[in-house]
């Protein structure tokens, strides 16, 4: 499995993870923005985009070792690695399986903590949904939850972009991953036991992984630094990218002993 890529920049490898129901494409705003600062790494997970589905049963860890691979297909020894939304729960399948390949990590609009029961069923309704009807079921259920109200009421053409990015997701890969992050394991005990630098960043306007949801991961981390943004909703990187784009260049300059503000509240 060989995971289809577009990257950008020069110098610390940072590998952003994209959100379901997505592809890379959603990191347009962080390949151009932070390209001066490190070398961005943007994968589509395997299903979306350029990459193939395979024959794998839905599962996370299948989705980490996909990324320990393109970082030995890039040469990378350790990379940050950061996801938003799915792509956390990638990101923190990472620390579990392969913490010796993080030189920091970021997770954005995530949660640490497994699906409840009700959650779960939800995930394998639409899975089952998405396979009989195709992607409507996304549009209806999925989509207005992804930005924030301020986004919703002010940004028609952010608005458009997702829902354009959502329509293009392969009814198989969507089923794919429902079903692999429904299987997901509570991930407080890995943050935990975390020997590497963390950001994490939340929309102030998020009601998927809410606020107090990245306030829990960053507590729990031992080098932990929470960044909430405002006027954006669950795809912070997409509604708000400069600000998104400031938190991930401060913490890269400070990984590499650059000079530069560490990332606070903002």
């Amino acid at each position: 499995m060989q995971l289809y890529t577009r990257s950008a920049g020069e110098g610390l490898p940072v590998v952003l993870l994209h959100a379901f129901p997505m592809s890379s494409a959603m990191w347009l705003a962080q390949r151009e923005g932070l390209s001066s600062v490190c070398k961005v790494i943007t994968p589509d997970l395997r299903g979306f985009g350029g990459s193939v589905l395979g024959e794998d049963d839905p599962s996370l860890d299948v989705m980490a070792d996909d990324v320990a691979r393109l970082l030995d297909h890039e040469g990378v020894d350790r990379a940050v690695v950061g996801g938003l939304s799915m792509g956390g729960y990638v990101t923190m399948a990472m620390c579990r399986r392969h913490p010796d390949r993080l030189r920091g990590v970021i997770l954005a609009d995530t949660k640490a903590g497994a699906d409840p029961e009700a959650a779960r069923s939800n995930r394998e309704r639409i899975a089952a949904a998405v396979l009989e009807e195709g992607t409507s079921v996304l549009l209806e259920e999925v989509l207005p939850g992804l930005v924030g109200q301020t986004t919703a009421q002010r940004r028609a053409m952010v608005f458009g972009r997702v829902r354009g990015l959502v329509q293009a997701a392969p009814p198989t890969a969507v089923a794919w991953a429902q079903r692999a992050m429904a299987g997901r394991p509570d991930s407080f005990d890995t943050l935990r036991a975390l020997k590497t630098p963390v950001l994490v960043i939340v929309g102030e306007e998020d009601e998927i992984t809410s606020p107090a949801d990245a306030g829990a991961m960053a507590e729990a981390v031992p080098d932990g630094r929470l960044v909430v943004i405002e006027k954006a909703g669950h795809l912070s990187a997409i509604e708000q990218p400069e600000a998104f784009n400031r938190a991930v260049s401060g913490f890269v300059a400070e990984l590499a002993g650059g000079i530069g503000e560490s990332p606070s509240r903002g």
